[in-house]
């Protein structure tokens, strides 16, 4: 059970940064460095999950 919230956890944790992720992109300057690092942490969270 502690598994599971853990991983919800990583879920929505990975659903906000998708979401920084669109609104950057949606900006009419988008900072691809922020884009970049977002990514990446986005990347770092969905490895995490699938190890669980």
């Amino acid at each position: 059970m502690l598994q599971d919230s853990h991983t919800q956890a990583l879920k929505a944790k990975h659903a906000g940064i998708e979401r920084l992720i669109h609104d950057e992109e949606s900006r009419p300057a988008p900072d691809a460095a922020r884009i970049a690092r977002l990514k990446k942490q986005k990347l770092r969270i969905k490895e995490e999950i699938s190890l669980h």
